[in-house]
């Protein structure tokens, strides 16, 4: 597999590598291709891999009793994404993980990115900040939750996704807000109309 530049670019954010252990870890990605709305992970599975989304976009959901999707959050092109909850502990997860478009990844295991741990002591530190940088945006996303409106959490994930605005239907991003579609579509055309 050729060097994917966005995720070399994406870990020299936070460590530097030697070429040989950049072309290690590389060694230990496996590229996926997911067509639309496929499903990567259920709840109830052990989710055994790290995702780096290279094009296209995931999403993280949860379903409840009523049939809703909650979207936790997305990765578009240049993020991580996992049930973290399940990656970390190796316990059912609960999320659902699918592809809201025609999305190229790559996974890194979870066997293989302890023994990455081994080969490369730098990957701790990297994946500590992915992890940390992971807890604070679901705290984040919790706090907005409880305390905004519908319209400042729309601004909140215009804020946190930009490359999203015009590119997700807007049942997703209602989801992801925690309104209805109808709800979310008539307050999407009072801000037009106000700006």
């Amino acid at each position: 597999m050729a060097l994917s530049s966005l995720i070399t670019r994406n870990i020299s954010q936070h460590i530097t590598l030697q070429p040989q252990e950049e072309e290690y870890f590389v060694s230990l990605l496996q590229p996926m291709q997911l067509k639309r709305k496929q499903v990567l992970l259920k709840e109830g599975e052990i989710c055994k891999y790290s995702f780096f989304v290279n094009t296209g976009c995931l999403r993280g959901y949860s379903v409840d009793d009523n049939g809703f999707e909650h979207v936790l959050n997305f990765a578009p092109e240049g993020w991580w994404m996992a049930d973290m909850y399940s990656l970390i502990s190796q316990k059912p997860g609960v999320l659902y993980i699918d592809a809201l478009e025609e999305t190229e990844l790559v996974t890194l295991s979870k066997t293989d990115q302890l023994q990455l741990y081994k080969e490369v002591p730098a990957f701790e530190r990297f994946f500590r900040i992915i992890t940390e940088n992971s807890l604070v945006a679901y705290q984040q996303r919790l706090l907005d939750n409880l305390s905004l409106t519908a319209e400042e959490r729309y601004h909140s994930f215009c804020k946190r996704y930009p490359p999203l605005i015009n590119r997700l239907p807007s049942k997703q991003i209602a989801a992801y807000i925690g309104v209805t579609p109808e709800f979310f579509s008539k307050m999407r055309n009072k801000l037009l109309r106000q700006s």
